[in-house]
């Protein structure tokens, strides 16, 4: 397995083809409609910009993806993001999903990011697990929050400091 940057014209295609069944079947995305291959290449070069997206490939096949953006649009929150990743369905506990964090958290500090979120609709034991195994500490839920698949649904939320913090302002994010 190796990760690596999503810079390639059919990493879009991929990473579509792999988020397709979060959305339509499952309430893990509040996402209703797949978004095309097109719409994901946007999305990779947005988070790119200004964050990092990456995938993983097995064999030169990209079956993961994991990718940072934006927490809140304000300057307060200029130095936190939030994270999301992503496996082929049936795809877990094999270190696939914690080979694309240590990459991409990694990214995100050498970009100047100091803290990630992540947010986990609810009830998602395998997310919560591997979120915890990565460091990241629960910080609430939010209540019924969104509707899906005929119901309301909760939302966790988890952060980790991906580096000390100072009572200094930092350079910011680049």
């Amino acid at each position: 397995m190796q990760v690596r940057d999503a810079d390639r014209p059919s990493d879009a295609e991929a990473c579509a083809a792999i988020y397709e069944p979060y959305v339509r079947d499952t309430a893990i995305t509040f996402e209703s409609e797949p978004p095309t291959a097109e719409v994901m290449a946007q999305r990779i070069a947005s988070a790119r910009r200004t964050h990092a997206w990456v995938v993983l490939e097995e064999d030169g096949r990209v079956v993961g993806y994991a990718y940072g953006g934006p927490f809140k649009a304000r300057a307060a929150y200029q130095w936190s993001c939030e994270v999301s990743v992503y496996l082929e369905v049936g795809r877990r506990r094999g270190g696939a999903g914690r080979a694309l964090y240590d990459v991409l958290l990694a990214r995100l500090v050498e970009r100047g990011f100091r803290m990630a979120a992540a947010g986990m609709t609810l009830p998602n034991d395998a997310s919560e697990g591997f979120h915890r195994s990565m460091g990241f500490e629960p910080v609430g839920t939010y209540r019924r929050i969104g509707w899906k698949h005929g119901q309301w649904r909760d939302v966790a939320w988890a952060q980790k400091a991906l580096v000390p913090t100072s009572a200094d302002e930092p350079p910011a994010p680049r």
